[in-house]
């Protein structure tokens, strides 16, 4: 369910979290990324972040159409969890898309637990271009989970 708040920012209301769209920026090959704030449900309270990348080509391969961050004080909760079955739903509503990725690195467990609740296919660990911006900045191994929405 979609609301506007007195801000006009797109509202996407969950269960124990709320997405506030805070902008969006166009890619490469027609992507497009969505980002949005994570709040506590019925509040303002910012717990973390996520986008939704719309779109699939050999970055998003490596890089997934959701990502997202939890603060450190509120991490433990499947808040990304939480936000990333509200992304689900903007993806397969306003995006008219039926599978999506998002990848882990293999070190982090929280990330890989939360891909592993959702439910989705371990496709591969694969190894990351050099010449990709993951490998770039020091993720060289990602855990690929193909999601059908």
């Amino acid at each position: 369910m979609k609301l506007f708040d007195m801000f006009k920012k797109e509202r996407y209301i969950g269960d124990r979290v709320d997405l506030i769209k805070s902008y969006e920026l166009e890619g490469e090959e027609d992507s497009i990324s969505i980002y949005y704030n994570i709040v506590l449900h019925d509040t303002n309270k910012v717990v973390g972040r996520c986008d939704l990348r719309v779109g699939m080509n050999w970055e998003l391969y490596y890089a997934g159409n959701i990502g997202y961050s939890i603060d450190l004080e509120y991490r433990g909760n499947k808040y990304a969890y939480s936000a990333c079955q509200i992304l689900f739903e903007i993806a397969k509503n306003d995006y008219n898309m039926d599978e999506l990725i998002i990848t882990c690195s293999p070190d982090n467990i929280a990330s890989y637990k939360t891909c592993l609740y959702l439910d989705g296919k371990l496709l591969e660990t694969v190894v990351v271009p050099e010449n990709h911006w993951l490998a770039m900045r020091g993720e060289t191994v990602k855990h690929i989970f193909k999601y059908k929405i």
